[in-house]
């Protein structure tokens, strides 16, 4: 029996049908509020996450010590760590490619700064994204392999059988994307992807095994009598690269990346601190600045200018050389944002001219930037609430990536088709991919993905249903009902941040900008809080909340903490509202 809508929302300005907690999840959040004395609303976002309440102290306070796992579950990892040991040991030419992204950036950053730190260097080699393309390629590892005795892949690498065979050197492979049924001729392939792991890491991104790999050659430098690098000074970048590159925030990583957090707040990274500086962030870092100030314009030099732009950043310790690149850095930033809502814009009014109710939405162009074609494709997914792959064709080959929901693997499937030869080549994990296809495929390769996506359950639902944690008055909202809530964190990608409703209350809108709407809303005895909409006036939400005469709302969004001035405010990320 379908439960009666939160609020009776059956229709939100975005279309979507607001849903509460369960009865069985009021019932949990009652009983560990009894046993635990924690907050009622508190004890709401633990039920959703599954936690006992006999597990909800160590939940709030994850120990690494606890969390982390023996670097030697996972395969190959013995003869990578011993490989890479000999190379430090006899001061051995060391090469890492590493992938264009943030996690390729981050997973190079810390094995530069461990090497560094044992006095010894390495080159760095990141492909361009237009010429070279995603991995390895033959070329750079035959030059490579020429020039050192150890070639280092992270963040890439499992699917590069013939690049790796090409390099006549050492290869060690350090990576989390989906691996085939054959690996490469490598020394070693440490994935938790691989299709013999157990699976029990699989949610761990590159930077995160190429740090139980450090953590295990520090352990035998030990037993040697050798002190290692200082590690924990490192979880920074592993933070960065793992909210940067949506991992889930479950097990070890939320402990990964709440001790970055606190790491990277000390300002110890001179390249960290200089991008932190030039995007004007001036207060602690927080998921969200990860995933959405920092990791972008990391990024910006793998997208659409210097691939090795982030790396270098990342690794510096020269302040003037930090500032530059963060300057750099940014100023890409800004030129890919204005190529991603040109190509944006095209991709969505040819999706849906194509309809948009198969289990697969997709557009494909001429000369469409691929460095934004995966940013694209992350909008048109929660546009559509379905898989969506985005391919920029330069003549007769295109290359794409695709993002997917939650419960549907599009690594797996683009994998699928690229070996029955649909595409040139493709791969990744459940949530996101790249491929590459010629024109004459383009057709025949997105149908056979659609048909796979769709036995997987894609495009069965409308609209997701918003889901509502729990219901607030505005006079509870204050910074120590938030920090109170922040104890559940981090939140980000498979642990949301928890989502309150406001109840009818009266609003006051202000347009910022062309595309932004800020509004205080309160309940009529003096509570007021501040709402911000980013994007509001790029779909319905804005002008709805903006039209005269219609002034009292139910409201929905996220709560976080606004420190401006000295002072700290709650202010809500306000996602959906319904008229009165």
């Amino acid at each position: 029996m379908t439960t009666r809508a939160f609020l009776t929302v059956e229709n939100s300005i975005l279309g979507r049908r607001w849903e509460g907690p369960s009865v069985e999840e009021d019932r949990l959040a009652e009983a560990m509020a009894q046993q635990t004395r924690l907050p009622m609303a508190l004890c709401q976002t633990l039920v959703k996450r599954g936690v006992a309440p006999a597990e909800a102290d160590s939940y709030l306070a994850p120990a690494l010590r606890e969390l982390l796992p023996d670097p030697m579950a996972l395969l190959d990892m013995a003869p990578a760590t011993e490989r890479f040991l000999t190379a430090v040991r006899d001061r051995q030419r060391i090469a890492i490619f590493a992938d264009y992204d943030v996690d390729g950036g981050s997973s190079a950053a810390l094995l530069i700064v461990w090497l560094r730190a044992m006095g010894r260097q390495a080159t760095l080699y990141i492909p361009d994204r237009i010429d070279e393309g995603y991995g390895p390629n033959v070329p750079a590892m035959q030059a490579l392999g020429a020039a050192h005795d150890l070639i280092i892949c992270v963040d890439c690498g499992t699917l590069s059988h013939d690049p790796i065979a090409a390099a006549a050197c050492d290869v060690i492979v350090l990576d989390h994307h989906l691996g085939a049924d054959t690996l490469p001729p490598a020394v070693a392939v440490v994935n938790p992807n691989r299709q013999d792991e157990a699976g029990t890491l699989a949610h761990l991104c590159a930077a995160s095994v190429v740090f139980l790999l450090l953590v295990e050659a520090n352990r035998r430098l030990r037993l040697d009598g050798v002190a290692g690098p200082d590690l924990m000074g490192m979880l920074d970048l592993v933070a960065l690269a793992t909210v940067a590159d949506v991992a889930p925030l479950i097990g070890v990583n939320r402990a990964f990346v709440r001790q970055g957090l606190k790491v990277m707040a000390r300002r110890e990274r001179v390249g960290i601190a200089a991008l932190a500086d030039i995007a004007r962030m001036d207060q602690a870092p927080t998921p969200y600045a990860l995933g959405f100030v920092l990791g972008p314009r990391v990024n910006a030099g793998g997208r659409i200018g210097q691939a090795d732009l982030g790396a270098k950043l990342l690794s510096t310790q020269d302040p003037r050389e930090a500032a530059a690149l963060a300057g750099r850095l940014d100023q890409l930033n800004t030129e890919r944002r204005e190529i991603e809502a040109r190509v944006r814009e095209e991709a969505m009014a040819q999706a849906e001219a194509r309809g948009l109710d198969a289990p697969l939405v997709w557009a494909a162009a001429e000369g469409w930037h691929p460095g934004v074609v995966g940013i694209v494709a992350a909008r048109l997914k929660e546009a559509t609430n379905r898989p969506a792959v985005v391919i920029g064709f330069e003549g007769g080959e295109g290359k794409g990536s695709g993002r997917s929901i939650s419960g549907v693997d599009l690594g797996a499937a683009v994998q699928r088709i690229a070996a029955e030869g649909l595409l040139i080549k493709g791969g990744g994990h459940k949530m996101a991919a790249g491929l590459s296809v010629t024109r004459d495929n383009l057709d025949a390769a997105m149908a056979r993905l659609s048909d796979l996506l769709g036995r997987q359950g894609a495009g069965l639902e409308g609209p997701r249903a918003l889901r509502i944690d729990s219901l607030l008055m505005p006079s509870a909202a204050t910074p120590a009902f938030v920090e109170q809530i922040e104890a559940a964190g981090p939140f980000g990608q498979a642990a949301p941040a928890p989502r309150f409703a406001f109840a009818d209350v009266a609003i006051t809108p202000r347009r910022i900008g062309e595309k932004h709407l800020k509004l205080s809303f309160g309940d009529g005895m003096g509570a007021q809080v501040e709402a911000m909409a980013f994007g509001a006036f790029d779909g319905p939400l804005g002008p709805a909340l903006e039209q005269p005469g219609h002034r009292r709302f139910h409201l929905a969004g996220r709560l976080e903490l606004n420190h401006w001035g000295g002072r700290t405010k709650v202010q809500l990320r306000l996602e959906d509202a319904a008229p009165i």
